[in-house]
């Protein structure tokens, strides 16, 4: 499930890439949110459209709330409006930051994730990996007034998705495609609004961005979403974290084989640093898997 999660959203950069040529990025970023909202909202309500398990207290409430704003809303427009004043590859390596982030909070607040030097370890290989693929350019400046602003926003955005998810492990027993639903309602709630006022009338789309649209809301949205609260849920977060190494190699790979993009020198090392990371920061449990012990 982590793999196909690494793949799928490391193929939504070509995807959104197209979709941006018909329509602006706030309301591409509402539109897909409002058609996965939509559409796991259906599948929820046909399956009955029960949410909690057991009766939730008030700060469960305004928890699932805040997980709902931390998860699309928020990010999403700290991204929109980041890359338009940052490198593509200081992007990427923010969001491989989660991982680093999530380890802390979930050692102070998720039962069971305790640091570990062994895990603390693991994590930094991996975002070496990461970094080493990105390359230098992470590090390079665009020059522009509003770079280290937008460098912020990036960080930020990695960090409402480090506590979101965090959040969502302390949350009581829930039906996870009735979360999946509630939080991407919540996340269209308040990206609707701001691309309104932000961006205007959304312009009338063609076809094909019609169609990558419903690709993004259908896949790397509600799909993936549902994949994210269930691994969340059943694995924690700190498991869920190494998704983030994996988005940049499934990305570097799927543009090398959709768009005969070149392969970068870097990316078998990179590959075996990320890998290595993995194995050793997740050590106890492959070993449970494999020996069963």
């Amino acid at each position: 499930m982590l793999s196909l999660l690494g793949m799928i959203w490391g193929g939504t950069f070509l995807v959104q890439e197209m979709a941006l040529a018909g329509l602006t990025p706030f309301w591409l970023a509402a539109s897909r949110i409002g058609f996965g909202a939509a559409l796991t909202c259906a599948v929820w309500g046909w399956r009955g459209g029960r949410l909690f398990k057991v009766a939730p207290t008030g700060f469960q409430w305004v928890s699932l709330f805040s997980i709902g704003f931390l998860s699309s809303t928020i990010p999403f427009m700290l991204l929109a409006w980041g890359q338009q004043y940052v490198t593509s590859g200081f992007a990427g390596v923010s969001m491989a930051s989660v991982a680093l982030i999530v380890l802390p909070l979930a050692h102070v607040f998720v039962p069971g994730e305790r640091m570990s030097l062994r895990r603390v370890l693991g994590f930094v290989i991996g975002f070496a990996g990461v970094a080493l693929l990105v390359g230098g350019q992470a590090l390079d400046s665009t020059g522009l007034s509003l770079e280290m602003p937008g460098r912020i926003a990036c960080v930020g955005a990695a960090a409402c998705y480090a506590v979101s998810s965090v959040q969502m492990r302390t949350l009581p027993p829930v039906d996870p495609i009735g979360l999946s639903a509630v939080l991407l309602l919540i996340g269209a709630l308040g990206v609707v609004p701001v691309a309104l006022m932000v961006e205007g009338v959304p312009p009338v789309p063609d076809a094909r961005t019609l169609w990558l649209v419903a690709f993004l809301g259908l896949v790397p949205t509600a799909g993936a979403n549902l994949l994210r609260v269930t691994l969340v849920r059943s694995a924690g977060p700190v498991f869920l974290s190494i998704v983030n190494y994996m988005v940049p190699v499934w990305s570097v790979l799927l543009g090398a084989l959709i768009l005969s993009e070149p392969l970068p020198p870097s990316l078998l090392t990179a590959l075996v640093l990320i890998l290595c990371g993995v194995g050793l920061s997740q050590y106890g449990a492959l070993r449970r898997l494999f020996l069963g012990r």
